[in-house]
């Protein structure tokens, strides 16, 4: 990419590094989308970017993964719709996933927990970081298109009824909270401070 100066040309070169990566970590059996996750981070590197892209070429990359991403969340969603009128939402189901809430939101805390105490005095977060990101940690689209690929004989219909209840809440109680949270904790932050 170095030596080329042709944003069309660069696009289809991510576009196939993609697909091939996609096929070799199938073939070594190892998390395809994992392989495109680190893949996209050592190209969306800056030190990378800047030594293999121009501007324009930045600009255009960007602008189609968005778009990608768009179009991809579009019939997603639309999955997601059509795969809730097929769903048989059952008493137990659904009392299920209103346990599981907690035990998510758990997890995720947990989870922080160790990751903000490695870097806490390297990247100076502010106080009750782990309760801000715990609450923010929204679940959407991804945790619904795995579900969804649940074959009968996993429960299908057990975990996408969970699932729902989970994404739901993430989307509504803390979606809609979340920036309550954050100028409260902020509010205490700056009283302290005064202090």
């Amino acid at each position: 990419m170095r030596s080329i100066d042709d944003y069309d040309i660069e696009v289809i070169i991510i576009l196939a590094a993609v697909m091939m990566g996609t096929v070799v970590a199938q073939k070594f059996h190892l998390s395809a989308p994992l392989a495109m996750v680190t893949a996209g981070l050592v190209v969306g590197n800056d030190t990378v970017r800047h030594s293999a892209m121009s501007e324009t070429t930045e600009v255009y990359v960007d602008k189609f993964w968005e778009l990608l991403d768009i179009l991809l969340n579009t019939v997603l969603f639309v999955l997601i719709g059509m795969g809730m009128l097929v769903i048989s939402f059952q008493f137990n189901y659904v009392l299920a996933g209103v346990a599981t809430i907690p035990v998510v939101l758990a997890c995720r805390y947990l989870s922080l927990l160790l990751p903000i105490k490695f870097f806490e005095k390297t990247l100076d977060f502010v106080p009750r970081t782990n309760l801000v990101m715990t609450w923010g940690g929204l679940r959407g689209g991804i945790s619904i298109a795995l579900a969804l690929g649940l074959t009968h004989e996993m429960h299908r219909n057990l975990f996408l009824v969970i699932t729902y209840v989970v994404v739901v809440f993430s989307i509504i109680g803390q979606g809609m909270t979340v920036g309550k949270l954050v100028k409260i904790e902020t509010t205490n932050d700056t009283k302290k401070l005064r202090l």
